[in-house]
C-alpha cells in the first residue's frame, strides 16, 4: 500500500511538472498584441492607434487601459482621452463594443483568431506621466496610450510607429525589432508601460560608462540648451552613481529630455523607468547656475531610481494593479532617500560646490521646519496617503501634511550621520542601500520591517526608537547629533541684525488686480486673526492696498503693531483686527563649524567625498 501511495505521489508530481512546463511554454508562446501608431495631423494633438489582439478564439475579449502610471501615485483616468474606439473582425466586418467600466471594453469575437481595434488618443498634457503631440514632436507614455487585454497572461506587445511627415527619429527604451525603423517589442505589458517614446527630430548625445551605452535625447534644444555640456556632466554623474552602488543594473540607459519654451508655466520634473527617465525642463536650463544644478539634481534623482524603486522596491509596488491604487508606507524610502542622494551625488561627482550642496540640504530642512503639518502627519502615513494628498495640494496642505520626499530625505541624512558616528566612519547609509539591494532587488520587494532590519544589521543599532519618532511618529527631527558628527552648524544671524519686519504669515495671489489670500499657515498672525483663504484684502487701517503693494505697506509697520484689515468675504465687508508678528529669520542655513575637530573633518570628508 505504501509503495502504491508513493507511486501515486510520484505520478502526481510528474503530472504537475509536465503541466507547469506546458503552462510555461504556453505563456512563452503567447501571441503578441501588435500596435501601430500614426500621426496624420499632429497639429491636432491626436495619436491614432490600431491594435490587433489575439483572441485564441474566445467568444469574448475584454480590454483594459491603466488608470495610473507607476512612479506617479494618483489615479488619472487616462481613458477620458480615448475617442472613437471601434472593432472589426478578420474580414473587416464591424464588431460590437460594450464599455463595461471606466477603463474597460468588452468585444464579441465571433470565434475569430484575432480582432482589430482602432481608437484615437487626445495628447496635449505636458507632464512626464501623460502624452503630448504637436506639429514638432510626440511624447508618449505607455499607460495613457496603450489599451491591452484584461487577462493576466503575460504576452509580448509590439509597437510600430508611422512617424509624421518630417519626423526622422523615434527613441525609447524598448528593444528594437527587425523589419524596418520605428519598430519595437516589449516582453510584457509592464515593460510597455515602463518605456516612454519620443518621436521627432531630437538631438542625441551619446556616452559610454562601463561599456554600456547612455544617451541624452533632447527635444527642443533650439540652440539654447547646451546638450554637449549636459551629456558630459551626465557621464560624470553616472560614474558616481555606479561607484555608489557598485555596478550599473541595465544594458542601456536613456535620458529623454523634453525642453519646453516657457519655463515656469509648464511644470518640469522627471519620472523614473527601468532603463530610462523622461525629463521636462525649460530650454534655458543650462544658462544659469541655479537652473542647471536643478536640472542635474532632477536627472540624478531619476537615475538613482534605476536601483532604488525600479529594482529595490517596496513589496507592494509590483506586480502592478493598473485598475486601482496600490498603497505603500515606504515611499519615504523609495522617493525620500532617493531625494537625499540626488543632490549628494551631484556634489560627490564634483558638479556642485560644498556650499551649494549644504544650501540644498538646508533648503530641505527649512521646508520641513516651516511646515506646520510636520507635527501632524507621520511620514509613513504621508507615503500611504500619496494617492489622495500629495498630487492634490490645497490651501490647508501645509497645515495638515508633509512631503514624503522632503522628510524622507532628511531621515536619510540623519540615519546616515548616526551610522557614520557609531561606526567611526566605517559604515554609512550607502552600505544599507547596497545591502538592501542585494537582498530585495529581485522579484520580492521589501516590507517596512525588513528595510529597518537591514539598517539595524548594517549599523549594529536598535533603530526602533528612531523609527517610532521619525517614521511612524510626528515628533520634531533632532539635527544636533548629525551636525556635530559632520562638523556643521546652523549659520548665526547676520550681524548687525537687519531691522525686524512686520509679518502676517500668509500667502497671497494677484487675482486680476485683487489681493486674495491663497494660504494661511497655522499659528501665524493671519491665522489667529481669522483670515480665510479667498478673502480679498482691500485696506489696512482704512487705506487702500493694491495687489502688488502688500509687502511695501507692511514695511510701514513694526512687529507688534495692531492694525485692522478690511476684507471682502463672499462679497461681505469685514474688519479684522490683527497683531502683526515678526517675520521669522532664516534659521536653517548650514555652514561648516569653524571649531571643527580633525575627527569631524574626516567624517565630513568621508560623507561628501567617499571616493577621494
Amino acid at each position: 500500500m505504501q509503495d502504491m501511495v508513493a507511486r501515486m505521489r510520484g505520478l502526481l508530481a510528474a503530472l504537475f511538472l509536465v503541466g507547469s512546463a506546458a503552462l510555461a511554454v504556453a505563456q512563452t508562446a503567447a501571441e503578441p498584441i501588435r500596435y501601430t501608431l500614426r500621426f496624420p495631423e499632429p497639429h491636432t494633438h491626436y495619436v491614432e492607434v490600431t491594435a490587433v489582439y489575439p483572441t485564441e478564439r474566445q467568444p469574448l475579449v475584454e480590454l483594459m487601459m491603466a488608470v495610473w502610471t507607476p512612479g506617479s501615485y494618483m489615479v488619472r483616468e487616462y481613458s477620458r482621452h480615448v475617442l472613437a474606439l471601434t472593432a472589426t473582425g478578420p474580414g473587416g466586418g464591424s464588431l460590437a463594443v460594450e464599455k463595461t467600466d471606466k477603463n474597460r471594453w468588452r468585444i464579441p469575437t465571433g470565434g475569430a483568431p484575432a480582432i482589430t481595434v482602432r481608437y484615437r488618443v487626445y495628447a496635449r498634457e505636458m507632464t512626464v506621466r501623460t502624452n503630448w503631440v504637436d506639429a514638432d514632436f510626440a511624447m508618449l507614455n505607455g499607460a495613457p496610450t496603450f489599451i491591452t487585454l484584461a487577462d493576466s497572461r503575460p504576452r509580448p506587445h509590439e509597437v510600430a510607429i508611422e512617424a509624421a511627415s518630417g519626423w526622422r527619429t523615434s527613441v525609447t527604451g524598448l528593444p528594437e525589432m527587425a523589419g524596418g525603423p520605428h519598430r519595437y517589442r516589449a516582453a510584457d505589458y509592464d515593460t510597455l508601460v515602463d518605456s516612454p517614446i519620443l518621436v521627432g527630430n531630437p538631438a542625441v548625445h551619446e556616452f559610454t560608462v562601463d561599456g554600456k551605452r547612455h544617451s541624452l535625447v533632447d527635444i527642443g534644444e533650439a540652440g539654447v540648451f547646451d546638450g554637449a555640456r549636459a551629456a558630459k556632466d551626465l557621464e560624470t554623474l553616472v560614474r558616481e552613481h555606479r561607484r555608489t552602488w557598485g555596478s550599473l543594473p541595465y544594458d542601456r540607459y536613456l535620458f529623454l529630455n523634453v525642453l519646453t519654451a516657457v519655463p515656469g508655466q509648464i511644470p518640469g520634473g522627471g519620472l523614473e523607468h527601468r532603463n530610462s527617465t523622461l525629463l521636462i525642463a525649460g530650454r534655458w536650463a543650462t544658462r544659469t547656475r541655479q537652473s542647471y544644478l536643478a536640472w542635474l539634481e532632477t536627472a540624478s534623482h531619476e537615475l538613482f531610481h534605476a536601483w532604488n524603486i525600479k529594482r529595490l522596491r517596496p513589496v507592494e509596488l509590483g506586480p502592478f494593479n493598473y485598475d486601482d491604487e496600490v498603497f505603500t508606507r515606504s515611499l519615504w524610502i523609495a522617493e525620500g532617500v532617493t531625494d537625499y542622494y540626488a543632490e549628494l551625488l551631484v556634489h560627490r561627482a564634483g558638479l556642485s560646490s560644498q556650499a551649494e550642496y549644504l544650501d540644498a540640504l538646508a533648503n530641505k530642512i527649512e521646508e520641513l521646519q516651516t511646515t506646520p503639518g510636520r507635527l501632524v502627519e507621520p511620514v509613513d502615513r504621508a507615503s500611504f496617503d500619496a494617492w489622495i494628498k500629495f498630487y492634490r495640494p490645497d490651501e490647508n496642505t501645509a497645515n495638515a501634511s508633509i512631503s514624503y520626499y522632503t522628510k524622507g530625505a532628511l531621515i536619510g541624512f540623519l540615519l546616515d550621520a548616526r551610522i557614520r558616528r557609531t561606526s567611526g566612519g566605517m559604515k554609512s547609509l550607502d552600505d544599507i542601500m547596497r545591502t538592501a539591494y542585494g537582498k530585495f532587488s529581485g522579484a520580492r520587494g521589501y516590507t517596512p520591517d525588513q528595510f529597518r532590519a537591514v539598517a539595524e544589521q548594517v549599523s549594529g543599532l536598535d533603530l526602533r526608537p528612531f523609527w517610532a519618532e521619525a517614521v511612524s511618529g510626528a515628533a520634531e527631527l533632532d539635527y544636533a547629533d548629525a551636525l556635530e558628527t559632520l562638523g556643521l552648524r546652523f549659520r548665526a544671524p547676520a550681524s548687525p541684525d537687519p531691522p525686524a519686519r512686520a509679518w502676517l504669515g500668509m500667502r497671497t495671489r494677484n487675482d486680476a488686480g485683487r489681493l486674495v489670500v491663497a494660504e494661511v499657515r497655522r499659528e501665524t498672525p493671519a491665522y489667529l486673526a481669522g483670515l480665510d483663504v479667498d478673502d480679498e484684502i482691500l485696506a489696512i487701517d482704512d487705506f487702500r492696498v493694491r495687489a502688488d503693494q502688500l509687502a511695501q505697506r507692511l514695511d510701514q509697520y513694526a512687529p507688534g503693531d495692531r492694525v485692522t484689515l478690511l476684507v471682502a468675504r463672499r462679497d461681505q465687508l469685514l474688519r479684522l483686527p490683527v497683531a502683526l508678528g515678526e517675520e521669522p529669520p532664516r534659521r536653517w542655513r548650514l555652514e561648516v563649524d569653524p571649531s571643527t575637530t580633525d575627527a569631524q573633518q574626516r567624517q565630513r570628508a568621508r560623507w561628501l567625498q567617499p571616493g577621494a
